[in-house]
C-alpha cells in the first residue's frame, strides 16, 4: 500500500487540509524540496509525512513538495549510507530525540 499511496499523490496536487506533505504514509520515502524563501533546492531519502527539514540557508522549515517511495534495485536501497545526515535540520529526528532511520 505505500508505494500505490506514493504513486498517487504524486500524480495530485497537494490535498487541502489533509497533510502537509504529498505521502501520507507511515514510511520513509524520497523527498524533494525547494526553499519557498532563497529558493535552494534539495533531495533526500529521509522524508516523512507531514515532517519537513530545515533550509540551511535560511533555517526555516521547508516541506517537500514531491515524495515517491525508496527505489531497491537489485535490492539495495539507492540512499547512500555512507552519506551523513544532518540530524540537526530533519523535523522528524528533532521530533523523534534520535536518528530517524533507526524507525522501522
Amino acid at each position: 500500500m505505500f508505494i500505490s499511496k506514493c504513486q498517487i499523490f504524486l500524480l495530485q496536487a497537494r490535498p487541502k487540509g489533509e497533510g502537509l506533505t504529498p505521502y501520507q504514509g507511515k514510511k520513509r520515502c524520497f523527498g524533494e524540496y525547494k526553499c519557498p524563501k532563497c529558493k535552494r533546492k534539495w533531495m533526500s531519502g529521509n522524508s516523512w509525512a507531514n515532517m519537513g527539514q530545515e533550509c540551511i540557508k535560511c533555517h526555516i522549515n521547508v516541506y517537500p513538495h514531491k515524495q515517491r517511495p525508496l527505489e531497491k534495485p537489485d535490492g539495495l536501497d539507492v540512499s547512500d549510507q555512507s552519506k551523513e545526515h544532518p540530524q540537526h535540520l530533519c523535523e522528524k529526528c528533532k521530533v523523534l530525540g534520535y536518528y530517524c532511520r533507526r524507525v522501522q
